[in-house]
């Protein structure tokens, strides 16, 4: 694996960083048949995933299929997906009759879900996050399925906890959250029906410089408005990790499923990190209102164990933000909302 650049200067250097393969995903990877399926691949970390995956078969000499399926709405990303050597799949997921036609698979990534736009509409939030689950669940039932999750499914949790563990409670704030323990449960009672090998990803706060946590406060930083401190502290990864440990969950895949915390094991102060994105970006930081002193937290113990510690540091993180922000580089326009406490989105 080649050294993390100083600075991230545009798009496509930030696309060849998040999809650059460790040597031990380039170790992991020739264990795969093809084709992988990766379901939902058209969203905010699909692309890089795919094209990550596709990236590390080749510089392992194995000749893996990666099809990535989505609906597609942004050509744009299909043809980055095909320019890199992923086929790409159009398909309908909550079209149950779109399903027979996707291809056989012994291994597969669901990334499918919703989040925004919860409350204007919740009805397609659950149909999303719990019908097609289960058409998936049924079309790959003789599949590894490794499913995102979220760390939204635990409660709030107080700040010096170290964090939800994988066999905390659930009760999450939220019609959002809600729906993402219901597709954790409709993976789980058809893994259970058909002892189908199941891993669930819980998820904090994937971190690509045209969206996440840090790109939010820097934002806010950059055009002088103020940070919410509600949710005063948070966790988060960088995309390109998260995706890798992504696909090496493949190997944990078991039944009963294997559940297991994605993200970094620093409890960040939201407050901290402006503060320091601030004098990286030469503005001041500004606040509204104070720390909770509960926050959603995951304790990524179990991960780290799995898959060793984590490689790209915060403070690389906060310098690339920092640099692309000042250059004024595209954003996604999909905040977070991190500092949401009641689950409404």
């Amino acid at each position: 694996m080649n050294a993390l650049p100083e600075l991230i200067a545009d798009e496509a250097q930030l696309d060849a960083t998040l999809t650059q393969p460790s040597e031990a995903l380039r170790a992991f990877i020739p264990e795969l048949n093809s084709p992988l399926v990766i379901l939902g691949a058209g969203g905010k970390m699909g692309p890089t995933l795919a094209v990550l995956a596709k990236h590390a078969a080749d510089l392992a000499g194995h000749a893996l299929e990666v099809i990535a399926v989505s609906r597609y709405s942004n050509e744009t990303t299909r043809q980055w997906l095909e320019n890199n050597g992923v086929q790409t799949r159009t398909a309908d997921l909550l079209d149950r009759d779109q399903w027979a036609d996707l291809p056989n698979s012994e291994n597969v990534i669901f990334l499918v879900g919703q989040k925004f736009g919860t409350e204007a509409n919740p009805s397609l939030t659950w149909a999303m996050n719990t019908l097609v689950p289960t058409h998936a669940a049924e079309r790959y039932h003789s599949a590894r399925i490794v499913a995102l999750s979220t760390g939204c499914v635990y409660p709030l949790v107080p700040v010096d906890s170290g964090g939800a563990t994988e066999d905390s409670t659930l009760n999450p704030p939220g019609e959002y959250a809600a729906a993402c323990l219901a597709r954790e449960r409709l993976f789980t009672f058809h893994a259970t029906q058909n002892q189908t090998a199941l891993t669930l990803v819980r998820l904090n706060y994937a971190i690509d410089l045209r969206y996440g946590v840090l790109h939010d406060i820097a934002q806010k930083i950059h055009h002088g408005q103020p940070i919410d401190l509600a949710m005063g502290h948070f966790n988060c990864i960088w995309q390109g990790e998260a995706n890798e440990r992504i696909l090496r969950s493949l190997s944990l895949c078991d039944n009963p499923p294997r559940l297991l915390n994605l993200t970094a094991p620093e409890i960040l102060s939201v407050r901290e990190v402006a503060t320091r994105l601030g004098e990286l970006i030469k503005r001041e930081a500004q606040f509204s209102g104070t720390e909770a002193d509960t926050a959603w937290l995951s304790n990524p113990a179990q991960s780290i164990a799995a898959f060793g510690p984590l490689t790209v540091e915060l403070e690389t993180l906060l310098r690339w933000t920092a640099h692309w922000t000042d250059s004024e580089g595209r954003s996604l326009g999909k905040p977070t909302h991190f500092e949401v406490r009641d689950g409404k989105y």
